[in-house]
């Protein structure tokens, strides 16, 4: 079992920056790709970003590419979401989940079924 904890999310005007903190218990952190994930009211769970597990490879929705930028810190078991430049339609709860080998496939690896620990969620508010 993998517990995720999510921090950082909050309150913040058009055009400001957040960053948003998500650590792993266990030894095997190193080991996973890791995601985040958002939610909007009514909206299914989007897939925002995807690290590999030494932090050599990024992925990005287009929708975030260029304001976003994911980050870890594998002796800390931490990753990081630098989100610049936020819209309002950045607006949603933000999950962090984790991806332990045997990982997911390119089919799957930025959807929520190719993740197999979540954590809980940090909200996040633009305001225009």
């Amino acid at each position: 079992q993998v517990l995720l904890q999510e921090s950082g999310g909050g309150l913040v005007q058009a055009g400001g920056s957040l960053r948003l903190s998500c650590t792993a218990s266990g030894r095997a952190f190193n080991t996973y790709h890791m995601g985040w994930f958002r939610q909007a009211p009514g909206i299914e769970r989007e897939f925002v970003a995807r690290i590999t597990e030494n932090g050599g490879t990024t992925i990005y929705a287009d929708s975030v590419k260029g304001r976003f930028t994911f980050s870890r810190d594998n002796a800390k078991n931490t990753v990081y979401l630098q989100m610049n430049s936020l819209k309002p339609e950045d607006t949603a709860v933000y999950y962090c989940a984790a991806d332990p080998p045997p990982y997911a496939t390119v089919r799957n690896e930025n959807s929520v079924g190719g993740y197999d620990y979540w954590g809980q969620g940090t909200r996040v508010t633009v305001s225009s």
